[in-house]
């Protein structure tokens, strides 16, 4: 694969943000109600509850866009493959990622635990219909993007809304939750819409006989958000494409940052202007436009900081990181992180990490698991060794 830094340094930015949730700052943040800095922390280290955007909130459409870097990168390495064989190991690598996201789902779980919301199944759904858009031209890339965008907002928008008086409560709506939409944009509320009703069938059909009966899913996350994810990332394969056609490092940086403030504008007036609500969890198209915004941002500014200033070594902690982004994202979705802390626990005492007192506690143990992280990353690193789906 073609190796550029800022690629490289972005991922392991994101990677960080994700492993960074070993430090619990909402823990330390109730401690300190009255710490507007700590209050921020909290907030941009949690997804919001529906609509609007966070720090956090941004970390799966920031590793989404990357997998349509990645691959425009890597094209250029097997372009002389058969198209039968690239296809064949695309339909391998989407399986894979299926089926590893619902085995950390099921961790813990007495059995097979089917449910297709997370971050690699998410990719993984759509992978082959990546790879094989990616052997068409780019116009062909534009065509597809805007009908996925426009067909996805086109079956919620037409969706029949509940009855009046329907129970919420009885789809997992808390009694207390504040955040419905009235209106038109009534179309894209919590676990009363085409996905959720979708996953009603499909995911009840598939746990009939496993761990529970599916009945909803308590955060809204759906199966089908996988086609808006698919548009996620072929915004990555435009960004990839730029990166090797476009000369001059600074004019990269200036075609992402126009495209990325575009992207924002335009998917932040959809969710103002009440056309399309602006909502991760259901990744709807606006949510797209938006968070695709902030990546080509964020890429830009990796950019103008690496390779278009020529040096790149400040971004060495996160390229350690990055290259291997697969295993941490396993490793922080198994129990590790308990064992590291049992481990300091039972040979430097219970007290070990109550050094500055026991409202930092979480975080001193945060910091600690994540140098362990990094030092076993390193490791990796210096001896080349990384996996591979």
């Amino acid at each position: 694969m073609t190796r550029i830094t800022s690629v490289d340094a972005f991922r392991g930015f994101v990677m960080f943000l994700m492993l960074a949730e070993v430090l619990h700052p909402g823990a330390v943040a109730k401690k300190f109600p009255d710490c507007d800095i700590l209050q921020q922390v909290k907030y941009h280290t949690d997804h919001v509850d529906w609509t609007g955007c966070s720090l956090h909130d941004l970390i799966q459409p920031g590793f989404t866009f990357l997998v349509g870097v990645a691959l425009t990168l890597s094209l250029v390495r097997r372009k002389e493959q058969p198209r039968g064989w690239l296809l064949l190991h695309a339909f391998w690598r989407s399986q894979v990622l299926i089926w590893l996201g619902v085995f950390l789902r099921s961790v813990n779980k007495p059995k097979t635990y089917f449910t297709f919301e997370d971050t690699l199944s998410q990719i993984g759904l759509g992978y082959f219909f990546l790879v094989l858009l990616s052997l068409f031209k780019p116009r062909v890339w534009l065509i597809v993007f805007v009908a996925i965008l426009v067909g996805y907002w086109a079956v919620f928008a037409f969706w029949p809304l509940p009855a009046e008086g329907f129970d919420r409560t009885t789809v997992g709506v808390p009694a207390d939750w504040s955040h419905d939409f009235t209106g038109f944009e009534a179309h894209w509320n919590l676990n009363r819409n085409p996905a959720a009703e979708f996953d009603s069938v499909f995911l009840k059909a598939l746990r009939r006989d496993t761990v529970e009966t599916y009945q909803y899913n308590r955060g809204g996350y759906a199966t089908l958000s996988f086609i808006p994810t698919l548009g996620t990332m072929i915004l990555g394969l435009f960004a990839g494409r730029w990166l090797l056609a476009v000369k001059g490092q600074w004019r990269k940086v200036g075609l992402l940052v126009a495209v990325g403030v575009g992207l924002l504008a335009v998917g932040y007036a959809a969710g103002y202007f009440g056309v399309c609500p602006v909502v991760k969890k259901i990744w709807t198209p606006s949510w797209v436009l938006f968070s695709g915004g902030w990546c080509f941002l964020m890429l830009a500014a990796f950019h103008a900081t690496t390779d278009a200033v020529g040096y790149g070594g400040w971004s060495y902690p996160l390229r350690v990181i990055g290259a291997n982004s697969i295993l941490i994202y396993v490793v922080a979705h198994l129990p590790i992180e308990q064992f590291i802390l049992d481990s300091f626990r039972t040979h430097f005492g219970p007290d070990v990490f109550a050094v500055f007192g026991e409202p930092w506690e979480g975080v001193v143990a945060g910091v600690t698991v994540l140098v362990v992280y990094w030092l076993g990353l390193w490791w990796l690193y210096t001896r080349r060794v990384f996996m591979r789906v």
